[in-house]
């Protein structure tokens, strides 16, 4: 055996060791497994699917909820009826869960991911290995994005399975729309649960710029929590007249119009236009504060 064969590859012209291959670095699979390992990511879908559970449970054993009389809002309204299909209680699963809940999910799947790394005090080795720095953000956030998607999906498909094995399979039954043919009604749940990916954009895009800013994966995930929270307050202050239309939130329960008799569907297509263009800025600002960052730690 000669020596030359015994030695590493040469470096190519740009510096870069022999082999070297930008693209196989960190791949989307490759994330996808190591999320997977975390504990956090296991709670999180353990938890979307427990939810649901909890939910009927509490239908099971919390009264039959007819009393109180009166105009109670459209959340007493569809919690009175969550019990009369499959159908109704996926929709009132997902109403108790976007406003709050699936917030702090999407949050901390998004704000955890780069935020963490910097806190263990792995991310410049990442990007030492080397892992380009788009490459990494690119993985680490269609990851996010995923783990995001499929705990709303989670949640929606236990939450229909579930309902439907107890109340059975009918018709959506609404307050503004009367009785919906379950085939329509699916039809319309997808609608419901696509607007609401796209509106947690706006969550996603805001945690993963604080993930890229800050070392501390709490103060990423609480900062996009509480900037949604305060977002929705300011929007029930109806002094600040047309103001509240640029709020990240004002659109939020705009797939309520997908329950009506007709389907309202303009505020939905505004929601998902701001959701979108937030969303992008965010994401845009998130690219270019880390390609400019020194990593280090």
């Amino acid at each position: 055996m000669s020596m030359e064969s015994t030695l590493a590859p040469a470096p190519t012209v740009d510096g870069a060791a022999g082999g070297y291959r930008p693209t196989a670095t960190l791949s989307f699979r490759t994330e996808l497994r190591r999320q997977a390992s975390r504990r956090r990511t296991q709670l999180s879908l353990g938890f979307m699917v427990l939810l649901p559970l909890v939910i009927l449970l509490a239908f099971e054993f919390g009264g039959t909820g007819d009393g109180g009389g009166g105009d109670r809002g459209q959340f007493a309204a569809l919690a009175d009826i969550g019990r009369s299909s499959g159908l109704n209680f996926a929709l009132f699963t997902l109403l108790v869960s976007a406003s709050f809940l699936l917030v702090v999910v999407v949050a901390l799947f998004c704000g955890d991911t780069v935020a963490s790394e910097a806190n263990w005090g792995s991310l410049r080795y990442l990007l030492a290995v080397p892992v380009p720095r788009g490459r990494l953000l690119g993985s680490k956030l269609l990851v996010a994005l995923f783990y995001s998607l499929v705990s709303l999906l989670l949640l929606t498909g236990v939450a229909l399975l579930a309902g439907t094995l107890r109340y059975g399979w009918h018709p959506l039954r609404t307050t503004v729309a009367g009785d919906v043919a379950p085939g329509s009604a699916v039809l319309r749940l997808l609608g419901i649960v696509a607007y609401l990916a796209v509106t947690l954009l706006i969550v996603a895009g805001l945690a993963f710029l604080l993930s890229v800013s800050t070392d501390a994966p709490l103060g990423a995930v609480g900062g996009a929590v509480l900037l949604q929270i305060l977002s929705g307050i300011l929007d029930q202050i109806t002094a600040l007249g047309s103001i509240r239309v640029i709020l990240p939130t004002h659109y939020g329960d705009a797939w309520l119009g997908l329950i009506s008799n007709p389907i309202q569907t303009e505020d939905m297509v505004k929601g998902a236009i701001a959701a979108l263009v937030y969303a992008a800025g965010f994401f845009g600002l998130a690219w270019w504060h880390f390609l400019r960052k020194d990593v280090v730690s």
